[in-house]
Formats: structure tokens, C-alpha cells, sequence
């Protein structure tokens, strides 16, 4: 103990000496899609598709975010026939206010469209659970605990390792907090851990006396967890999956993260049960795919898109790495191929966020610890990672 502050560290046995030893892990239980309703036969003078119904349900923004219901995935099920229209909504949320908002915005939308006599609203909740005001992010986990403070907590993926999702999460980081938010990022890829390297981090964090919670450090304005803050060096983390799993909570909820804006979670590559765990047991907001051009990753870009819907985690975007770079004679030159990330992100029918070229501006600030957008950030390679940061927020 030195002054009122414990340091945190690993003991001999790779256990976190200092947390508490009983949890329970978030389970997430499904809810039956509703059948359509029939109406009574209204003859239209224009019947509108089923693709028109759902563009026009874009209009209608998913209660305290700048997200539309539809981008986030829950609209589950549109029926046409006869001048009616039925629509079934699918929340995460039990927030009674949040649930009768989408419906009265959906119904007003819908009997606007031209051919709509009738419009029929069915909204599908969880059951016996009462939701903060404002309610529960789309994406929220039934059980996962929000962290009071924490605004939106957005997860960064990769459904194999090498596509540089580490070094996206550390310089989206800093181009949110380039453009004014309160950002912290979470590094949960404990068997290689980068964060700390790449974010110029070698120190241990203090544990607050009383409640013994992690104070995060923090550098380049965004504040930081790592396993790796905790780790001797070259020391590996021998853990199975439940251990993982209650570190991944006290990483959550027995950090000191204060007020935030966004609280970005590096997760692990892969798309095995261990990261399906994990976005039960994270409180998520929303996921971002990180991929390269070529076919083998972006084969496993798929499996990371139905691992956040089978959580039922919004998916924002695919981030496509690697892209190209720029030869001396200004050729660009895709090594790995062209376009594979945003064809997938439209046949998928999800956001694509952006292209990243090969920079050696990126490459060296990962390595030195300054990430490229804050310590160069009016050069091209962090122009493009702000791009990214401003179709999050």
C-alpha cells in the first residue's frame, strides 16, 4: 500500500490478486419473432414494396442516438398487402417511453407513405425487466450491466488475426477525442495485448483504497486498460474462459472510467464462443468490423457479422485496412485487392465506414506509441481515420 493506493498486478498463478472471486455472466434469451397481422382488404391506389417501406422506416431515429431503427437492425419482419402495412420491431430494451416513441414515430411514418390506409406497430420487449430512462441501447445484452457515466460502449472486431484492428482502435480513440468527445478504450485481447505499446503506456495502474477499484492511466487524452499494464514483461496470461470472462466484468464495472462519451473495447480475434462471451458479458452499443481486401479475410468478416447478431449487437460498420498504398510515382497499388470490403458491407447491407491505406505514418506511430491522428493530425492517413470517427458519432 502506498499512500491510499494499492498498485494491481498478476501474481505467479495469473490471477488478478485483487478482484473479487464470485460473478455471474450475462445470458441473452431469444424473443419469438410476432406473425404478421391480416387487416381487412383496403384497396390501394399504390401499393408500396417492401424495400420502400423499409427505406422510408429510416426516417425514424432510434431514441437518443443519431442512428435510424432500421441501420440498427431491429425492424424484424414488414408485411404488405391490401393498403396495410404490419411491421415488427425487436427491442433490447424494457423502457416502456423508448418502445412507445419508435411506435408512434413508425406509425406516423408509415401512414404517410402513399398507398398506407392502415399501419399496425408490434413491439417485441424483454420481460421483467425494468429499463433506465432513456432507456436500453439497441444492442444491450439482457444481464450485461452498464457502467454509470458511460454514454455508448462500442466494440472493434476482426474475425481473424493481422488486419490491423489494434491500431484502428487505438487511432479511431484518438479522432473521437480529436473531435471533442471523452473516449476510453478498453483492451480485452489478453493473450496480445498491443494497446499499451501502441498508446506509449508502460506503467502499472493504482487501486483506490476502500473500494479497490483500477484507476485507468491515460495518455494522448484517452484514458486505458490493458492486461498488459498489469503483466510482467514477456509473462503470458494462461487463462481459461471463465477467468476471462470476470476479468473482461472488473475491466467494466471496477474501473474508475469517470464520464465518457464513447468506451471503445479491442476485443480478441476470432469469433469463437470466448468473444460471443464476451459481447454478452460488455454492456455493447454498437461493433465495428475491421477487415482487409483479400478473401481470406474477408470470408471471416461474415462469421464476425453473425457473432453480433446472434448477440444481437448493432453492427456499424466494416472498416477496410490495408487498402492500398501509394508508389513514388503516385500509382496506387492494392496488393491485397480492390473493393472486397465494401462489396461485402453491401451484400451484408451494413455501413461501410471507410478504406485505410498502407501509410508508413501509421505503422510508425503504432510502434513509437504516438497513434498517427495524435501526433500528426492534419496529415492524410489521420484524415481518414476522422472520416471513420465521424460516421460513429
Amino acid at each position: 500500500m502506498t499512500g491510499n493506493k494499492q498498485i494491481a498486478s498478476i501474481d505467479n498463478t495469473n490471477r488478478l490478486f485483487w478482484l473479487p472471486k464470485s460473478y455471474s455472466l450475462a445470458k441473452v434469451s431469444p424473443v419469438p419473432l410476432p406473425t404478421p397481422a391480416v387487416y381487412a382488404r383496403v384497396p390501394p391506389r399504390f401499393m408500396p414494396s417492401e424495400n420502400e417501406i423499409l427505406n422510408a422506416l429510416k426516417e425514424v431515429k432510434y431514441p437518443g442516438y443519431s442512428r435510424d431503427i432500421v441501420s440498427f437492425g431491429i425492424v424484424k419482419d414488414v408485411a404488405v398487402a391490401n393498403g396495410a402495412v404490419s411491421v415488427s420491431i425487436h427491442l433490447t430494451s424494457a423502457n416502456a417511453e423508448v418502445a412507445q416513441q419508435i411506435k408512434d414515430e413508425c406509425q406516423s411514418t408509415l401512414k404517410a407513405i402513399e398507398g398506407i390506409r392502415v399501419a399496425h406497430v408490434q413491439i417485441q420487449q424483454p420481460e421483467g425487466q425494468d429499463a433506465p430512462a432513456g432507456g436500453q441501447a439497441p444492442g444491450q445484452a439482457q444481464g450485461a450491466t452498464r457502467v454509470p457515466g458511460i454514454a455508448k460502449v462500442i466494440a472493434v472486431a476482426s474475425g481473424k488475426g493481422g488486419v490491423g484492428k489494434s491500431t484502428v482502435s487505438a487511432n479511431l480513440a484518438c479522432a473521437l477525442a480529436k473531435r471533442g468527445a471523452r473516449v476510453g478504450l478498453l483492451d480485452c485481447d489478453f493473450f496480445g495485448p498491443s494497446i499499451p505499446l501502441m498508446m506509449g503506456v508502460n506503467e502499472r495502474p493504482s487501486v483506490t483504497e476502500g473500494d479497490e477499484k483500477l484507476v485507468p492511466l491515460e495518455n494522448h487524452g484517452i484514458k486505458l486498460m490493458s492486461m498488459g499494464f498489469l503483466l510482467q514483461d514477456d509473462q503470458p496470461v494462461i487463462w481459461r474462459g471463465p477467468m476471462i470472462m470476470r476479468t473482461i466484468q472488473q475491466f467494466i464495472s471496477q474501473v474508475l472510467w469517470g464520464e465518457l462519451d464513447y468506451l471503445l473495447v479491442d476485443l480478441p480475434p476470432g469469433t469463437g464462443d470466448a468473444q460471443i462471451s464476451l459481447c454478452q458479458t460488455v454492456p455493447l452499443d454498437g461493433g465495428v468490423i475491421v477487415t482487409t481486401p483479400q478473401e481470406a479475410s474477408l470470408g471471416v468478416v461474415r462469421k464476425g457479422i453473425e457473432m453480433f447478431k446472434k448477440v444481437n449487437v448493432p453492427i456499424l460498420g466494416i472498416v477496410e485496412n490495408m487498402s492500398y498504398f501509394t508508389a513514388p510515382g503516385g500509382e496506387r497499388v492494392e496488393i491485397f485487392g480492390y473493393g472486397g470490403g465494401q462489396d461485402e458491407a453491401g451484400r451484408q447491407g451494413v455501413p461501410f465506414l471507410g478504406e485505410i491505406p498502407i501509410f508508413t505514418e501509421i505503422r510508425k506511430g503504432g510502434d513509437d506509441g504516438v497513434p498517427v491522428v495524435a501526433g500528426e493530425p492534419e496529415s492524410a492517413p489521420s484524415q481518414v481515420f476522422l472520416q471513420v470517427a465521424t460516421q460513429l458519432q
